[in-house]
């Protein structure tokens, strides 16, 4: 369990620098390496947002203390 916290963790973090990089300089580095709209980059949006989700359950591991 603690590999796939690790993994989610890095795939959380990794979205939110691409969200930053959009923020600051409106390029989204995804497409910009990927290709708008091809199925990789869905593929990667996707698992990031999958990350996202179970990372709300690291608020439960902090509580258990």
């Amino acid at each position: 369990m603690k590999t796939l916290n690790c993994i989610c963790l890095t795939l959380t973090i990794i979205g939110a620098i691409v969200w930053g990089i959009i923020g600051l300089f409106s390029y989204n580095i995804v497409d910009g390496i990927f290709g708008a709209g091809t199925a990789f980059s869905r593929i990667i949006y996707t698992l990031v947002g999958v990350a996202g989700l179970y990372a709300i359950s690291f608020y439960w591991l902090l509580n258990r203390d």
